[in-house]
């Protein structure tokens, strides 16, 4: 154990998830579990989205309730079926029965949303002899209407999401529009592991495979003039590449128009940036010509239907930043409206702008150019692993919630952003922390996780806990090695991690209710669901630092304007602060963490924390 470490105990960063822990650490007796919280009222459609406390889940990666579609009703070794439970990278055998079977424990988190990883059909396998994996995260759809057989069947959805309704519990479904699975090559890049982009000034719609190639698609426009009558000109699909599809999967896409090529850009693969960012292929993945409205009308209808059929609450959007503005311009309000039809009026929709710095503005444009109601915060995701995975100042957070006034409607978007600090793409929080400090003990990691935790859960956004956090997960990077199972997992390379709060493996399942993140999270979602102030109230920011140490932000009720006070300590060392509040509160009341001292005059109040420590005061007032 370092030096630093030797500051803390488990026992101090366990009791620091509670209110009076310090005067009371029996309250988080890892002995003691949680209770199972009665059920949300009914009325759920009502909630705002910053109401929510979203959980989100791979299926194939939480719990197998019917082991007799494991192979997604397939037949052969792995390279036919995607099944190989030892294996990172293939399926595992989880699905909708065994999700639901479980929300139960995801309710008793406190969570009252689940965003649900991809559930359309797959294509099982893909990608070059060794190099193979399988499609069990749910990106490479082949059947937009049907769910994966791995997964379970269309009614198995639907049964889902009437439980969750039933708990008053929302489903967010995990939707995908830039991309199809790999199904198209191309005849110049076969055998090879990569296929370069290949521009419209070097390759034109006009003239096959460059330039001073045939003339080829008279009359065409181009794909700026996005009207039905301009791209039937666009027939011909070869003028960048030669594109074709292998005879076995001529007619592997459903619906069927998604078969036809001419509805793909066929440029090759994106360099994520300038024109290739919205026009070249993801990793391979067949690339929509969102820009025809055929495209267009058809993503509508497909997803609509989703909406008709199953009334799920909202969509989380994959590679948003990767589709052109003009798409989002007519989808966006189609779902709402589909949405409201089906008696749904706050249909939350969030776009995947995937960013690693803290600059708002990389964001907020996609609400303004897109016109997406919100996207994912990475800003926010990037502020925390900064300051508490790292050694940057809490003014990090300044420069964060200054950029909130950028987003569309302001703050009002902003509060709609859900929030993060890992996920199954970047990797766990307590990954970064282990990365950024090598020599830190099991205790400094799970304190600083903690102090993660108690900022997603107090500071403006949605909150988005990415199942496994809760029970101390912690990979050995991100994509495929940040995909444990919470059942009991047959993958060496995730049985081997040193996991938090407890001395188990990922070996054996992870539904218990002891972890002390499990409950430290639990505790904290409730208090957030339970408080205006910190689910739709304005936020101040009172405190913040160049170098390690305080954070302060004043939450306020949206009715009542009473104030809540979150103090943060992000260094290794104790901190006593005066910070300010406002003049009319005379005592301050502890909710959560400890450090909530006496206010010392009309607008001043003493805030003490440990290290990595947190506070979170109710201030109240004669009035």
């Amino acid at each position: 154990m370092s030096t630093r470490a030797t500051k803390f105990t488990v026992a101090l960063a366990m009791a620091l998830a509670a209110p009076h822990a310090l005067a009371n650490p029996v309250q988080t007796s890892p002995a003691q579990a949680t209770p199972t919280p009665p059920a949300p009222p009914l009325d759920y459609r009502a909630r705002l989205p910053q109401d929510e406390v979203i959980y989100f889940v791979l299926p194939d990666r939480f719990e197998n309730g019917d082991p007799s579609n494991d192979r997604g009703g397939l037949t052969g070794g792995r390279d036919k079926t995607g099944l190989d439970p030892t294996a990172k990278g293939f399926f595992h055998g989880g699905d909708l029965k065994g999700l639901t079977q479980r929300l139960d424990y995801v309710q008793s988190l406190g969570a009252t949303a689940i965003w649900v990883g991809p559930v359309f059909k797959n294509k099982p396998v893909q990608g070059a002899p060794g190099h193979q994996s399988a499609g069990y995260h749910g990106y490479w759809i082949t059947d937009f209407t049907q769910v994966d057989p791995h997964l379970g069947t269309n009614a198995d959805f639907a049964a889902l999401v009437s439980a969750a309704h039933g708990r008053g519990m929302k489903v967010y479904m995990d939707i995908i529009i830039n991309h199809t699975a790999d199904v198209i090559q191309y005849r110049e890049c076969v055998g090879q592991r990569a296929c370069p982009y290949r521009s419209r000034a070097d390759y034109p719609y006009q003239r096959r495979l460059g330039p001073n190639g045939a003339a080829i698609n008279p009359g065409f426009a181009g794909d700026d003039v996005r009207t039905a009558d301009n791209f039937s000109k666009l027939v011909r699909n070869d003028y960048a590449y030669t594109p074709f599809v292998p005879a076995a999967e001529r007619r592997v896409k459903v619906p069927a128009w998604l078969n036809d090529m001419r509805y793909y850009h066929n440029r090759g693969d994106t360099t994520y940036r300038n024109e290739s960012s919205t026009m070249g292929d993801f990793v391979g993945l067949d690339d929509l010509m969102t820009e025809n409205p055929r495209v267009v009308s058809g993503m509508i209808d497909i997803f609509g239907d989703w909406i008709d059929r199953y009334g799920v609450d909202g969509f989380r959007i994959d590679t948003a930043r990767h589709v052109n503005p003009e798409f989002w311009a007519a989808f966006v309000p189609a779902m709402q409206a589909r949405a409201a039809a089906k008696g749904i009026p706050n249909f939350h929709i969030f776009g995947e702008v995937s960013d690693h710095e803290v600059r708002p503005a990389v964001l907020a444009q996609h609400t303004i150019v897109d016109k997406l109601p919100a996207v994912l915060d990475f800003s926010f995701r990037q502020a925390v692993v900064d300051t508490v995975a790292g050694t940057r100042g809490t003014d990090a957070f300044e420069a964060l919630f200054d950029g909130d006034a950028l987003y569309a409607h302001g703050y009002d978007t902003a509060v709609t952003l859900p929030t993060f600090t890992g996920n199954h793409d970047d990797g766990r929080f307590a990954t970064f922390v282990r990365t950024a400090f090598p020599k830190a003990g099991d205790d400094e990691v799970l304190g600083r996780v903690m102090l993660s935790n108690a900022m997603l859960l107090t500071l403006r956004g949605v909150p988005t806990i990415y199942s496994g956090d809760e029970q101390g997960f912690a990979s050995d990077g991100n994509d495929q090695d940040a995909r444990e199972d919470m059942f009991a997992s047959k993958v060496a390379v995730y049985n081997d991690n040193r996991l938090l709060g407890t001395a188990s493996t990922t070996a054996t399942a992870h539904f218990s209710r002891d972890n002390p993140l499990f409950r430290q999270t639990a505790t904290l979602a409730r208090l957030r669901t339970a408080t205006p102030a910190l689910t739709r109230g304005r936020q101040m920011l009172r405190a913040r630092e160049e170098t390690p140490g305080l954070l302060a932000i004043s939450r306020f009720d949206p009715v009542t304007q009473a104030e809540v006070l979150l103090a943060f300590n992000t260094s290794t060392t104790a901190l006593t602060r005066q910070v300010e509040i406002g003049v009319e509160a005379t005592a301050a009341r502890p909710l959560a963490g400890a450090g909530c001292g006496k206010v010392a005059a009309p607008g001043s109040l003493t805030v003490t924390l440990p290290p990595l420590g947190f506070a979170v005061c109710a201030l109240t007032s004669p009035r």
